[in-house]
């Protein structure tokens, strides 16, 4: 959904003005930037928007005229009329090139990267590595997980609930903190805080604190089962839990949170694994997985592949 009109025009207001030589009201444009937090990527948007209506005004026909005739004062009226025609045109052009139809915030990080983002009123999600989340502008408390992992820290408004879509499925919150997980073919959603509504549409299963539901990305049935508190989202801390879990889940969550590359053999093994390790050590030593986890590591350029035997 697109950005509200009144940010637009904040943003469009504060693009021209800052862009002014004698400018000085950083303590506004600060308190308005932390407002919200959208102003932040309208402000931007802006920007480039009035960047692109002065590159308009710059291929403009040079004017030719003599002046050499004129008054002292008609030329520094023209002088005056020039850039504030010109801030007035490029305030325009924010309206006129705004991205028409949807602009959805879309927030990325990189393998190994972590990073916080504000939905404002009290709520914030902390991405893990490789991960991708879709905020709705004009509604905060609507978004997607694309990809990747994330703990929500939401302010529970039973008026107006927090909704993550993650494929066809649908949570909403109840005064929570929780992790979701996208892995290869499932995902899981374990709570440390309030409770989590999956699918209410459909089977609306209460997820409480201690609690994990994991359910296949293709559709079909959930289970719950129960795993301690302290162990929802604890990447956060730097330590990944392993509780009979597939090799390639285990690949897949130790990349993200190292920023390393790693890969399950071929004839990796079904065996299930179970272990707790921390990950800063890991990007050190990629290779000590292996007696943490009791499998074998073996490194090919610059991944490292796994096999459970």
């Amino acid at each position: 959904m697109a950005l509200d009109r009144k940010t637009m025009d904040e943003a469009a207001m504060w693009a021209v003005r800052t862009a002014e030589p004698d400018f000085d009201d950083w303590a506004a444009f600060t308190e308005w930037l932390e407002a919200s937090p959208f102003h932040s990527d309208a402000y931007d948007r802006a920007m480039l928007a009035a960047q692109d209506g002065a590159e308009m005004l710059g291929s403009l026909p040079a004017n030719d005229a003599d002046w050499s005739d004129e008054e002292e004062e008609e030329r520094s009226l023209r002088r005056w009329v020039g850039p504030a025609l010109a801030g007035c045109l490029a305030a325009l052009a924010v309206l006129w090139l705004w991205p028409a139809g949807d602009a959805d915030l879309t927030y990325d990080t990189a393998a190994g990267e972590t990073r916080t983002v504000a939905l404002g009123e009290g709520s914030s999600v902390i991405l893990s590595g490789g991960t991708t989340l879709v905020v709705d502008a004009d509604d905060p408390r609507q978004a997607r997980l694309e990809s990747g992992r994330a703990v929500f820290e939401i302010r529970h408004d039973e008026g107006d609930p927090f909704r993550l879509a993650v494929g066809d499925a649908s949570l909403v919150d109840a005064g929570t903190v929780f992790d979701v997980n996208i892995r290869q073919s499932a995902v899981s959603v374990g709570v440390a805080e309030g409770a989590v509504i999956y699918d209410p549409g459909g089977p609306a299963a209460r997820i409480d604190p201690g609690e994990v539901l994991s359910f296949e990305r293709a559709g079909g049935a959930y289970r719950i089962e129960s795993m301690p508190v302290e162990q929802v989202g604890e990447w956060r801390q730097g330590r990944l839990t392993f509780r009979e879990a597939p090799l390639a889940d285990v690949a897949v969550d130790l990349s993200r949170a190292t920023g390393i590359e790693y890969r399950v053999a071929p004839a990796g093994g079904t065996r299930a694994i179970s272990g707790s390790l921390a990950i800063e050590p890991l990007r050190r030593d990629p290779g000590a997985v292996g007696p943490l986890l009791g499998i074998e590591v073996r490194r090919d350029g610059d991944a490292w592949i796994l096999d459970g035997g």
